[in-house]
């Protein structure tokens, strides 16, 4: 009997990942993100450098990325919720890796045979469309193995776990490609400044040749030595095709879904209706409406409307200001570190908050620093102003990777499992979208000089997002804060400083 009941104990105990793979996982995380990071920071410098004095070829670097990912986002994440663990590993390794090499190829080709834009015009934008539709597939690609790894994998191997385990995954993640994103850009500029754009360009492609195979064995490593993943997969790919989960849980029978499916069938409006939804994309975003997260997602797409980050049209932006590309390296790279901080208070915050109120505090604070970049509009001195920017920008990335946390979170406990990957892919969409706009904002303002703009059009919309939030929350819990705290805080306050003066 007592055999019997230390048995699953045992088993649970036996089935709980070791810690070798929980790391192979992280070193995997790790280098796919540095490349990605790399060609990042790296794709706005050269295409100021392709077209100098215009913020154009960045500009429409970033129109086509973001168009790829925002249409083709829900059907990537319909895709890894349909596809086996395996396969969607090496989709993903694969295509990232070979479009990462591509493009840092054609980027060697443009600058050493800078002369095309003068001697063969044709070859030199069919270059550049090249490298374009490079890195737009590899960035699409990086989203499947986003989805795969931040959205599935951490929660199922955090299932039978305390809720704290989940959080603690979720800000490891986050702190490997925050570190990613502080050193990448920093070795990367110093190449830049000190060798030259060509090696920056020959190491991305280098660093993708070789490291793809390292991820693959990694992450294969990971997934045979954790039964649940393997489960996990089993059970997805065995679902039907025909008819989502999402559905089925809210079918109240088989007969009565059947004469209803019979009614509605005879109408010719019923079969378009049935047809649309059928469409992986459309059922995508139909899934990703019905969720109660709706609101807090939306908020956190409208924080990528912005230029108010080391991306490519700030990058060029400071680049055309005359700031050194390695000094830009370290600004992104401070930037990074007070992500990676963000990660660290997020957790503190989260257990005493709670996730919901945690996001409140986190977006507001994000506000509260960007107020440093709308002062740098009116800074007298060219180099004060790019300097007060970048600090504006670092200081604001505590409370926006801690808001991201807190969504995501939201979405790791509120989603059903069947609809993950789904909602992930929507979601990743939806932040395309803004980001997208963001770079037709750019094409529109493309003379730096009234980069300006850029900075109160990106201020409206990450205020536009607190407010969305804070109603999100308010409809939840019918109040913003504990009024009855703050009246207390200030009695003892009173009673203080009365005791103060007698004294």
């Amino acid at each position: 009997m007592l055999n019997l009941i230390n048995e699953p104990l045992i088993q649970q105990v036996e089935e709980q990942p070791s810690k070798s793979l929980i790391t192979y996982l992280y070193i995997g995380h790790f280098l796919a993100r540095w490349g990605a990071r790399m060609w990042e920071f790296s794709v706005g410098l050269y295409m100021i450098n392709l077209w100098p004095d215009s913020l154009l070829f960045a500009a429409i670097y970033g129109v086509l990325e973001s168009a790829s990912t925002a249409l083709f986002g829900p059907i990537v994440g319909h895709w890894v919720d349909r596809l086996t663990y395996v396969k969607v590993l090496q989709l993903w390794l694969v295509s990232q890796n070979l479009s990462f090499i591509v493009a840092g190829g054609t980027v060697v080709t443009l600058l050493v045979y800078s002369a095309l834009k003068v001697t063969n015009f044709s070859a030199f934008i069919l270059l550049v469309i090249l490298t374009n539709i490079s890195g737009a597939v590899g960035v699409l690609s990086t989203l499947a193995g986003t989805i795969l790894i931040e959205r599935e994998w951490v929660v199922v191997i955090s299932e039978g776990n305390s809720p704290e385990h989940l959080t603690k995954m979720n800000s490891v993640i986050r702190r490997i490609d925050l570190t990613c994103k502080l050193c990448a850009p920093v070795v990367t500029g110093f190449i830049i400044s000190f060798v030259s754009l060509k090696a920056s360009a020959l190491s991305l492609a280098l660093w993708n040749t070789i490291s793809v195979w390292v991820e693959y064995w990694l992450f294969i490593s990971v997934y045979n030595g954790i039964p649940a993943l393997q489960e996990s997969s089993h059970r997805r790919v065995s679902k039907s095709p025909s008819k989502s989960d999402f559905e089925e849980r809210k079918s109240t029978s088989h007969d009565e879904e059947s004469s209803q499916m019979k009614l509605l069938e005879d109408s010719l409006k019923a079969k378009f209706t049935k047809l649309v939804s059928s469409v992986p994309y459309f059922n995508a975003w139909r899934v990703f409406w019905q969720q109660d997260i709706v609101l807090p997602g939306i908020a956190l797409a409208l924080l990528f409307f912005t230029v108010l980050s080391f991306g490519t049209l700030m990058t060029a932006a400071l680049e055309w200001e005359g700031i050194p590309a390695y000094v830009i390296g370290i600004a992104r790279g401070v930037s990074a570190v007070i992500g990676i901080a963000a990660t660290i208070v997020y957790p503190i915050l989260q257990s005493r908050l709670s996730t919901l109120r945690t996001g409140l505090w986190s977006i507001w604070s994000q506000w509260i620093c960007l107020l440093v970049c709308v002062a740098s509009i009116w800074a007298r001195h060219n180099i004060s102003s790019a300097y007060m920017l970048m600090a504006g920008v670092a200081l604001s990335r505590l409370g926006l990777w801690s808001f991201d946390l807190s969504v995501i979170q939201q979405m790791q406990d509120h989603v059903h499992e069947s609809d993950r990957c789904v909602v992930g892919g929507v979601q990743n969409s939806l932040q395309s979208s803004m980001d997208l706009m963001g770079y037709v904002m750019g094409i529109l303002i493309s003379n730096p000089q009234d980069f300006w703009k850029l900075i109160l059009i990106s201020f409206g919309a990450v205020t536009l997002a607190a407010l969305l939030y804070t109603f999100h929350l308010y409809t939840i819990r019918r109040h913003l804060f504990h009024l009855e705290k703050l009246i207390l805080l200030v009695k003892r306050f009173t009673r203080s400083s009365g005791n103060a003066q007698l004294c």
